[in-house]
């Protein structure tokens, strides 16, 4: 399919316009998701490769849904891949932890996210498009392809799960 060389400067525009204004975000929000910055910045790259391929099929103001949606599944294919190696290759564990990673791992916010990461995929994906990318549960539905009451319901349960493990590990106090 060829296109006119005017509606190729319009989509390389506009997907540079896009990439100036989200690139960080969008990278925020896939680093969140794999825990890992090197693969959220490959993830988000290849997701403005996808939207400028599909620009002439993506709906005018939907390219940032779009986006979204492109990072959100990505990331989840990184993650499956990660998964299937981690079953056939085990590194084995450092014998002691390095002065840097005993300070990392004592903040609170590392704790958070550490805790984050141990929810299931889709509970985490909702409560970082919720939580971090301040999205509306109309916008992490369509980002995740889920109905809304099935957003709420991964979000809810979300925060439930993950106040319970602060709790248990006694980095949150409750307040009665």
């Amino acid at each position: 399919m060829t296109t006119t060389p005017a509606l190729e400067r319009d989509a390389d525009s506009a997907v540079v316009a896009l990439y100036t204004e989200h690139y960080h975000s969008l990278v925020r929000l896939s680093a969140l998701l794999l825990g890992d910055t090197g693969a959220a910045e490959e993830v988000v790259q290849d997701s403005f490769v996808a939207l400028h391929r599909a620009w002439s099929r993506v709906e005018a103001e939907r390219e940032l849904a779009y986006l979204r949606r492109t990072v959100v599944n990505r990331s989840r294919s990184v993650l499956r891949r990660r998964t299937v190696a981690d079953r056939y290759h085990h590194d084995p564990e450092p014998v002691a932890a390095s002065a840097e990673a005993v300070v990392v791992s004592q903040s609170e916010a590392q704790h958070v996210l550490a805790c984050l990461r141990r929810l299931p995929p889709r509970q985490r994906e909702a409560l970082v498009l919720r939580s971090y990318a301040e999205l509306s549960v109309a916008e992490i539905a369509d980002a995740m392809k889920l109905s809304k009451g099935a957003v709420k319901a991964h979000t809810a349960r979300g925060r439930a799960r993950l106040r319970e493990m602060l709790i248990e590990e006694g980095s949150l106090v409750t307040q009665q």
